[in-house]
């Protein structure tokens, strides 16, 4: 008895976790970017006046932040065992496709200035367009950019367009 609730309790939790949000979130107007699982994990990616990039990490109630782009103190030594080498994996291009259509774009706004008033001009009536059927653009003379996006996917949904053909 105590096997089988164990049991059920694991593929519940496995149901559970293939239905949990994926987000990603980007704003360069207010320098917020991260990526997560709602509720369980988020990566904060976040500036540093020192290291230039720190990422700070938070798994249930754990939060440890790192610096990725700093050298290890430990020298790597080579490895002197022959390694084979294998061939990495193609990833048809279908496949590929399927998976980033699998994405919900929630939110995406761009407010972009070239510098050029020239370009900025000849870009203006495309931008109007892009707005009124695709999304929030956004051309402006004042040399102000700014991106917003908001992308959302699940789970099941990446095997989904990995397992149909």
């Amino acid at each position: 008895m105590i096997l089988i609730s164990v049991i059920l309790l694991v593929v519940l939790l496995a149901l559970g976790l293939l239905f949990v949000p994926i987000q990603i979130y980007i704003d360069t107007d207010t320098n917020k970017y991260f990526a997560g699982l709602k509720g369980l994990a988020k990566a904060s990616f976040e500036p540093d006046e020192k290291k230039l990039l720190r990422v700070r990490l938070k798994v249930l109630f754990i939060e440890r932040c790192f610096y990725p782009l700093t050298a290890s103190s430990k020298p790597k030594e080579p490895s002197k065992s022959k390694i084979k080498k294998t061939r990495p994996r193609k990833i048809r291009l279908r496949k590929l496709v399927r998976v980033l259509r699998s994405f919900k774009v929630k939110r995406f706004a761009l407010d972009m200035d070239t510098g050029d008033y020239v370009a900025n001009a000849k870009m203006y009536p495309i931008f109007v367009l892009l707005n009124q059927y695709i999304a929030s653009f956004h051309i402006n003379f004042e040399n102000r950019n700014r991106l917003v996006m908001d992308i959302r996917n699940r789970p099941y949904r990446i095997l989904k367009s990995f397992i149909n053909h």
